[in-house]
C-alpha cells in the first residue's frame, strides 16, 4: 500500500514498498513541459532535462554523473512530456541511497555549465533531425498539432531548431528557477526502501524552495468538421494517424475509452489488428491509443501501408468506427478486454519503475491516486450501454482528424473519404 507525506514546503513523498523484488526505484516528476512554454522557449523542458546531466559541484562532468551509477549496475534517465519533467534511477535495493543522493543532486545542484550548453544545442537538433526521419513516430507529434494548432498542446516536445539554437542560458536558468520548485515536485520510493524512506527523501530534498510555479495556458480546441494535415515525403510506405477528440482527465467515462481503446486496436486480437492485418495483410503495424490529459483527450489508430493502400487503411479504420457506434460490443468480446486491461496491469505493476510512474503521475495530473484494485472496480462496472453511448458520442464526422505523412501532393482525395 502507497503512503503520501506532504513536507512544510510543499513536496509530496510518495513512498511503495513492495516485496518480492531486489530493487528499488527513485523517481523525481515535476509538473512542467512543454504545455508550460511560451512560442519563444518552445522547447526549453526537454533542454533543461539534458543539461542536467552535464555537471553538479560535486560530479562536475557529465562522465562523473553517469559513472555514478554504471559503476553499480543503475538503470536511469529523464522524460520530458507535454505535462510533467521526470528523472529516475533504478537500483539494486542497497543502493537507493547512492540513487538518491544522485537524483537529488542533479534536480537540485546542477550547474548548466556554459560550454555544456553550446554542445548541447547540436545534439538536440539531431534529436529533432532523428524524429523527422521516423515518419511512424512523427506522424504522433503531427497528429497533435491537427488538434491542437498553434499553442503549447500542438507544439513539439523537442521544440523547434531555430529555438533550441537561440535560447539563452539565463532563461534556461530562470526556467528551472521559476518551476523546479517544491509545491510543483513529487518524489516518489518504490521497490524494496526499508521502513525509513520517508526520512531520507526529507534529508535531501526539504530545503527546496517553496515559491508557486508558473501555471499552463488553457488547451482551446475548436471543430466543427473533418480535418486532415498532410506532410509530403519521398517515403515507400505511408503513415497514418486517424482518430477523434475525445475526453480529459476528469470524465467520467475516461475508463469507456479505454476499452475501445483496446477493443479497436489495443491487442493482437483487437478488431483493427484482426481486419488491417490479419484479413486484408496490408500493414505490418496498426495500433489504437487513446490519450486523456488534465484538459484534452483523443482516441486514434496509426498504422504504415504501402502508397497504394492508404484509401482502402481509411476506409476500414473508419468502418470500425462506425461499427461500434451503431452496434453493441458482445458480452465475451468486453470480457475478454476488461482481463486483457487488468493483467496487462498487473504485469506491468510488478516493475519498481512502473510503480513509480503509476503512482506520482496520478498524483501530479489528477491530484489524486487510485490503488489498481480501485480502477479495476471502476472498469468492472463499465457496460455494454456504456461501451456503446462513448462510441456513439466520439465517433461523428464533425470530431474526425487525418494525419498523413507520405509521397502524397494533394490532402483533398483523403479529405473526402472521412465520413462516418
Amino acid at each position: 500500500m502507497y503512503q503520501k507525506t506532504t513536507l512544510k514546503n510543499g513536496l509530496r513523498i510518495i513512498t511503495v514498498p513492495q516485496k518480492g523484488t531486489q530493487a528499488a526505484t527513485v523517481l523525481v516528476l515535476v509538473g512542467t513541459g512543454s504545455k508550460y512554454e511560451t512560442k519563444e522557449i518552445n522547447g526549453i523542458s526537454h533542454f533543461l532535462e539534458h543539461l542536467l546531466f552535464k555537471g553538479t559541484k560535486k560530479r562536475p562532468t557529465p562522465m562523473a554523473i553517469t559513472e555514478t551509477l554504471d559503476r553499480v549496475g543503475g538503470i536511469y534517465n529523464a522524460f520530458t512530456g507535454k505535462e510533467y519533467t521526470g528523472y529516475f534511477a533504478k537500483v539494486e535495493a542497497s543502493h537507493l541511497d547512492l540513487a538518491l543522493d544522485w537524483v537529488s543532486d542533479i534536480y537540485l545542484n546542477s550547474l548548466l555549465p556554459k560550454k555544456e550548453i553550446e554542445k548541447e544545442r547540436r545534439v538536440i537538433i539531431e534529436e529533432i533531425n532523428t524524429y523527422l526521419d521516423m515518419p511512424m513516430i512523427y506522424v504522433g507529434e503531427l497528429w497533435e498539432r491537427l488538434l491542437y494548432g498553434d499553442q503549447p498542446a500542438g507544439w513539439e516536445v523537442l521544440g523547434t531548431k531555430e529555438n533550441i539554437s537561440r535560447i539563452k542560458r539565463e532563461r534556461i536558468l530562470n526556467y528551472m528557477k521559476n518551476q523546479y520548485v517544491a509545491s510543483n515536485t513529487i518524489i516518489c520510493l518504490t521497490g524494496k526502501i526499508g521502513s525509513k524512506a520517508v526520512e531520507k527523501v526529507k534529508g535531501y530534498f526539504s530545503e527546496m524552495k517553496t515559491i508557486k510555479s508558473r501555471p499552463k495556458s488553457p488547451v482551446i480546441e475548436k471543430q466543427n468538421k473533418p480535418q486532415s494535415l498532410l506532410y509530403p515525403k519521398k517515403t515507400d510506405q505511408a503513415h497514418l494517424a486517424l482518430g477523434v477528440r475525445a475526453y480529459n482527465l476528469f470524465h467520467p467515462q475516461k475508463y469507456t475509452l479505454e476499452l475501445l481503446e483496446v477493443i479497436l486496436g489495443g491487442m493482437m486480437s483487437s478488431r483493427l489488428f484482426m481486419e488491417i492485418r490479419e484479413k486484408l495483410g496490408i500493414a505490418y503495424y496498426i495500433k489504437t491509443n487513446s490519450e486523456i490529459n488534465p484538459d484534452t483527450g483523443y482516441l486514434v489508430t496509426q498504422v504504415g501501408v504501402d502508397n497504394k493502400n492508404v484509401k482502402k487503411a481509411i476506409l476500414t479504420i473508419l468502418k470500425e468506427y462506425k461499427k461500434i457506434s451503431q452496434k453493441r460490443v458482445p458480452q465475451n468480446e468486453i470480457k475478454k478486454v476488461k482481463d486483457c486491461i487488468k493483467g496487462k496491469t498487473a504485469l506491468l505493476l510488478e516493475l519498481s519503475d512502473a510503480q513509480a510512474s503509476f503512482y506520482a503521475g496520478q498524483e501530479l495530473l489528477e491530484k489524486k491516486i487510485l490503488t489498481p484494485e480501485e480502477i479495476f472496480k471502476k472498469i468492472d462496472k463499465i457496460s455494454q450501454s456504456d461501451i456503446l453511448k462513448v462510441a456513439k458520442d466520439i465517433f461523428q464526422p464533425q470530431k474526425l482528424n487525418l494525419a498523413l505523412i507520405g509521397p502524397f501532393k494533394d490532402k483533398r482525395k483523403f479529405q473526402k473519404l472521412l465520413k462516418l
